[in-house]
């Protein structure tokens, strides 16, 4: 793995790797808690009339994935606020209509030459050094959303009646919390894809959460395990000629298989 260091490209990849552990790590776990992982898949999978939308009207790519994707979490934070019972038909819906409307859009787009594969299963080989200064940015600002308002997650994400006891704003919190999400996925797209975003977001602090006794906690092994995942991933891929965000995903589903089996020893 060292040698490959010597590749810009690596490099880049290396550090979209890194930023991507932090983002999965913070979100996956505020997801993971929330039981929001069907939400999640519907704003990932929406975005993709983003990137119809871009190539159709010709503006970059990363303006159309990141306000599609705002528009369609805040439309479905709304409906699941509003109405619980019919939240996860009303999801799926918005989630078919946005890939429709994405695939539609590219087939109408005159002389359009864009590898889906990369949008599908992740390019982090080729993330731009401007991506990595939008992802060194998100990630600053869900630290300090954390750290501001991390007493009123966790007391969203354990008890929600509590917070209301409390006085705390529970549906702006919760709107706040889903537009974290759609941002962290626009972001981590470019690490393993629209198909593969949610196993790297839930995966980790699946595991992570039969060991940590607080939300901190659990936070912090799923950055670790992010970056084990990555890393580990990153260096199969460049030693087998592998596609790097599948690689990724074999490894934390490996990860995810051997804590059942420890867990299932454990018990015993």
């Amino acid at each position: 793995m060292l040698e490959a260091l010597q590749f810009e490209f690596m490099r880049n990849a290396l550090l979209a790797g890194l930023l991507a552990a932090v983002l999965c790590g913070i979100i996956g776990t505020l997801v993971v808690v929330n039981r929001i992982v069907f939400l999640s898949g519907g704003i990932a999978h929406a975005a993709y009339g983003g990137i119809g939308l871009a190539f159709f009207f010709g503006f970059p790519y990363i303006l159309g994935i990141t306000g599609f994707a705002l528009v369609a979490a805040l439309i479905m934070a709304l409906v699941t606020l509003r109405n619980r019972e019919r939240a996860d038909t009303l999801i799926g819906v918005i989630w078919a209509v946005g890939m429709a409307l994405g695939i539609i859009l590219l087939d109408l787009t005159p002389g359009y030459h864009v590898d889906l594969m990369s949008y599908l299963f992740g390019s982090i080989l080729t993330v731009p050094r401007s991506d990595l200064w939008l992802m060194l940015g998100l990630n600053l600002l869900i630290i300090a959303t954390m750290g501001f308002c991390y007493n009123a997650f966790v007391s969203l994400s354990y008890d929600e009646e509590f917070a209301r006891v409390r006085g705390l704003p529970v549906q702006a919190l919760y709107l706040i919390l889903i537009a974290l999400i759609a941002l962290a996925i626009v972001m981590i797209i470019q690490v393993v894809g629209l198909i593969l975003v949610i196993a790297l977001l839930t995966i980790p602090p699946f595991i992570a959460e039969k060991y940590a006794n607080s939300l901190l906690t659990m936070m912090i092994y799923s950055i670790v395990l992010n970056l084990v995942f990555t890393l580990s991933g990153l260096w199969l891929a460049f030693a087998f000629n592998l596609t790097s965000g599948a690689a990724i995903i074999m490894v934390a589903a490996a990860g995810f298989f051997l804590s059942l089996i420890i867990e299932r020893f454990r018990k015993g």
